[in-house]
């Protein structure tokens, strides 16, 4: 089992960055497949990006993509998501999750995750 804690979050200018990082707890952060997701109010949550178990695997929604980074410091236990060039439709609660299947090598699909943080709010100005 994992626990996961996001933080990183805030009120930003829209053109503006911020990293968003989540730690977890347990000895086998290396096991999951990590992902990030957005909801903003009165839509679905959706994927935003994912990295695979090593790192060396990742994958983008395709409004984010080139604005967007995910990377993950095995030794932190740590998953990022850097966010650049941010636009006032960024504007969501982001939360990261965990997958701990080994057949799928980035879950791009909520339903694929099995733990999920308690989400931090980013809020884009315009």
């Amino acid at each position: 089992q994992v626990q996961l804690v996001e933080s990183g979050g805030g009120l930003v200018q829209a053109g503006g960055s911020l990293r968003l990082s989540c730690a977890a707890t347990g000895r086998t952060f290396s096991s999951y497949g990590m992902g990030w997701f957005r909801q903003a109010p009165g839509k679905e949550r959706e994927f935003v990006g994912g990295i695979s178990r090593s790192g060396g695997t990742t994958r983008y929604a395709d409004s984010v993509k080139g604005r967007f980074t995910v990377s993950r410091d095995i030794a932190k236990n740590t998953v990022y998501l850097q966010m650049n060039g941010l636009k006032p439709q960024d504007t969501a609660v982001y939360y990261c999750a965990a997958h701990s299947n080994i057949n799928v090598v980035v879950h791009t699909t909520s339903r694929g995750y099995d733990y999920w943080g308690q989400g931090t709010q980013v809020t884009v100005s315009s």
